[in-house]
């Protein structure tokens, strides 16, 4: 087995860990400030774990020169590992507006599209490569 295939699987691994703590936090009905924040953090953690993991993926697949999660995104979706990237990308944005949460009624709007929007979309790329690893 080469490196790259180690590493996507690995990571892969990880991304299941985080995605199993962000499916039980979001399961908390009418979450508060601490609980908001820990979705948030899950949220953070799973969608780091998942670029990272399309990054090695992809690598492995021999393309090479991708350094930012536009960059990895990106080049899933050209070549069909990712569905829906207009809202991936829109995921990266949001994503990248968490460090300013501290506000409540803003960790409960992120709270909301985590919930709604995001979880889904990290679910169906996790159940994609659990596809992958099983059929390796």
């Amino acid at each position: 087995m080469k490196n790259e295939d180690i590493r996507w699987k690995q990571r892969y691994a990880n991304f299941s860990k985080a995605m199993g703590h962000l499916e039980k936090a979001l399961e908390i009905p009418e979450p508060d400030m601490v609980q908001k924040a820990g979705i948030i953090q899950f949220f953070e953690m799973s969608f780091e774990l998942a670029w990272n993991m399309v990054k090695d993926y992809l690598e492995g697949q021999g393309f090479v020169d991708i350094k930012s999660p536009r960059g990895a995104l990106k080049k899933a979706f050209e070549v069909n590992i990712l569905e829906k990237g207009h809202e991936w990308m829109e995921l990266l944005q949001d994503r990248n507006l968490t460090a300013h949460t501290y506000d409540e009624q803003k960790a409960t709007d992120m709270e909301h599209l985590i919930q709604n929007k995001y979880f889904p979309i990290l679910k169906e790329l996790h159940d994609s490569f659990m596809q992958k690893a099983n059929e390796e």
